[in-house]
């Protein structure tokens, strides 16, 4: 998997998300029906994402009220559990590696506001969660970050910078409370 990560920023009327009108329609009222909703057919979850140009890899979990803004932005690697109430708010790509939790209520923020402009022009950041990674419930990635390998963001907490391999990290802004031992 290609680990990279970019930073742009766009004037609000020229932001491209990647895919036209109409498929951008079809994808809200299949997210709608079958993602933000108590289905829990996986495999038909993952089968209607690569449809919609996601790449995703084998033993995906994709569990009931998820909302991925744009599956055409998404890869996502082998044994990967995605817990309820997620949010991929995906305005550019987002990897997930393999054998990685998304807890319950976790928020993976592609995107954010220049304050300092008058016209609160978009800026958006990739994100990159390598293989192992942990991000806790209720927890935010937000844009242009890495979790390296095995790292663990806590509970409730918010990493706005990249997250170093094997380290757990805690708070607003998430600070490296100890290394992370895998047996």
């Amino acid at each position: 998997m290609k680990k990279t990560v970019q930073l742009n920023t766009y004037n609000n009327d020229h932001f491209n998300p990647g895919a036209g009108r109409l498929k951008r329609a079809c994808w809200h009222i299949v997210n709608a029906v079958f993602f933000k909703s108590f289905f829990h057919f996986y495999g038909l979850k993952v089968f209607l994402l690569k449809i919609f140009g996601a790449e995703i890899g084998v033993n995906v979990i994709i569990k009931p009220n998820v909302n991925i803004k744009y599956p055409w932005n998404l890869i996502v690697g082998n044994n990967v559990w995605i817990g309820e109430e997620v949010w991929i708010d995906n305005l550019v790509m987002v990897q997930i590696g393999n054998n990685v939790c998304i807890s319950q209520g976790a928020l993976l923020l592609c995107g954010n506001h220049n304050f300092s402009k008058t016209s609160f022009d978009l800026i958006t950041g990739t994100i990159v969660l390598e293989d192992g990674v942990w991000i806790g419930a209720k927890s935010i990635v937000g844009p242009n970050v890495i979790c390296h390998s095995h790292s663990v963001l806590s509970v409730n907490s918010v990493a706005s910078k990249d997250l170093q391999a094997y380290g757990i990290y805690r708070g607003n802004p998430a600070q490296l409370i100890k290394e992370r031992i895998v047996e």
